[in-house]
């Protein structure tokens, strides 16, 4: 296992080997591996006033918009014909009965083989409710019109890849950072509890690290100017410019304005964020120093081999946990009497109830999908639900792969997905509801997995 210090030492080699390599290219050299075909394209997303928002406790509705609810994707083609896809939605999460019919017409129409097809949930909380989960279920129709936007959107983007000429493009990245931007938000309190929300002024320290890295991938044309620009990082997607608004959110929007800037289609990747929030600044502020960051990797990028290009996914098997209903009962009904003043009944009723359907499904056994994508030495990886931050760092340091990322609530929805030792402290992520179900170990065994996936793509030249 990679200890940190080494892994902050490397960024600064592989620059030195990458002036180098920009030199070559500036002198007239054109090594084949940095060049591929790309093409990118958004689709928005329709959705009206009428629709409940998804990511709160209870129903709530959104009065206009601001930004553009999009489906977002870029194809990447390598010399050899082979293809991948990273796609964006601006929804809060959404399950693999709509994503894996998403991802099979995709591989039907346009080539795109399944496991090279990554489907990631920005986790924008101001979007329609696209799951079942609190007091609320998810919109149909607007899932639907996800699913459909997703088609769509990889469908515009794999056209552009007709006219060879003006979609070849040279792959750049850069290791950027954002470390004010969320930070773990699962903090101790003096009474032995977790912070979710309310009163925190006796906090005690947090529980879970936070990881700053944002890297940057872009794609610039042979012909001049930026075709995509895909960017990553792990903190909750909450956050707007004007409240009760529909939203992309924070990400979203720097993403949008940044397209004005580059002239290419920009992408939020949502990370390991499971543990981590904003806790203390604005919508529009978040969106200036997330703006900063992209801009100041973006000048920084340098020229990296784009091939192969491969990925793999691997359908793995977890339960729904056993519920211990008197001691769920107690720790919900503890923290909301003393910190959720308005809504505590509310909020401990809304559990209950959830925890009553769930326990017809204890110890059942279910599927769902985990990947790895690499587009040359850089490497994705696909885990389905809101995975703990603490996990998202570990396959990061136990990947073959120097630069390797985590997708969170990519290609499917099974809730939170905490470390072990979160199990035992407690707190909202890991209290039983439709928002966490997963039995203790699942987020280990998904890291086990990945790796083994990483390790067979990184042996395959």
């Amino acid at each position: 296992m990679r200890v940190r210090r080494v892994r902050r030492v490397r960024p600064v080699v592989w620059s030195l080997c990458f002036l180098v390599s920009w030199s070559g290219l500036a002198a007239g050299a054109d090594p084949p591996s940095a060049w591929v075909k790309v093409g990118s394209a958004a689709v928005e997303l329709e959705a009206d006033d009428s629709m409940v928002i998804g990511g709160g406790i209870g129903p709530g509705k959104a009065s206009g918009a601001e930004g553009k609810l999009r489906a977002v994707a870029t194809v990447i083609e390598g010399s050899g014909g082979a293809r991948a896809a990273i796609v964006a939605c601006d929804v809060l999460m959404i399950q693999r009965d709509h994503l894996d019919p998403a991802a099979r017409a995709i591989e039907a129409e346009l080539g795109v083989p399944f496991d090279h097809i990554l489907i990631n949930a920005t986790h924008t909380h101001h979007a329609p409710s696209t799951a079942t989960i609190h007091g609320y279920e998810r919109d149909e129709t607007f899932c639907a019109r996800v699913r459909d936007g997703i088609v769509a959107a990889v469908r515009a983007a794999a056209a552009r890849l007709k006219d060879e000429k003006a979609s070849r493009a040279e792959m750049l990245f850069w290791l950027g950072e954002e470390s004010s931007v969320g930070q773990n938000s699962r903090l101790l309190l003096e009474d032995g509890t977790i912070f979710w929300v309310g009163p925190r002024d006796d906090e005690v320290r947090p529980t879970g690290p936070f990881d700053p890295e944002l890297p940057v991938l872009a794609f610039r044309r042979a012909s001049g100017g930026y075709e995509s620009l895909i960017f990553n990082h792990s903190t909750h997607t909450i956050g707007v410019y004007e409240p009760r608004k529909r939203s992309p959110a924070f990400y979203g929007l720097a993403a949008q304005e940044l397209e004005a800037e580059t002239g290419g289609t920009v992408t939020f990747v949502a990370g390991a964020f499971g543990s981590t929030h904003n806790l203390r600044l604005g919508g529009k502020e978040m969106a200036h120093r997330i703006k900063t960051a992209v801009r100041e990797a973006l000048a920084q990028a340098q020229p990296r081999p784009a091939g192969p290009i491969r990925g793999l996914k691997r359908e793995i098997t977890f339960r729904v946990r056993e519920i211990n209903e008197a001691r769920e009962d107690e720790a919900v009904t503890r923290y909301s009497t003393k910190r959720l003043k308005g809504s505590s009944d509310y909020t401990v009723q809304v559990f209950r109830k959830m925890r009553a359907e769930l326990a017809k499904h204890q110890g059942e056994e279910r599927k769902t999908w985990v990947q790895a994508l690499r587009i040359g030495d850089v490497a994705w990886v696909g885990v389905p639900g809101e995975y703990f931050t603490k996990l998202g760092v570990l396959i990061k340091r136990r990947s073959p792969f120097r630069h390797t990322y985590v997708a969170g609530v990519a290609n499917d929805y099974i809730g939170y997905v905490p470390d072990e030792r979160a199990y035992e402290l407690g707190g909202y992520q890991v209290w039983t509801g439709f928002h966490s179900f997963v039995e203790k170990g699942t987020g280990e065994r998904i890291a086990d997995v990945a790796v083994e996936l990483l390790k067979k793509l990184e042996e395959e030249k």
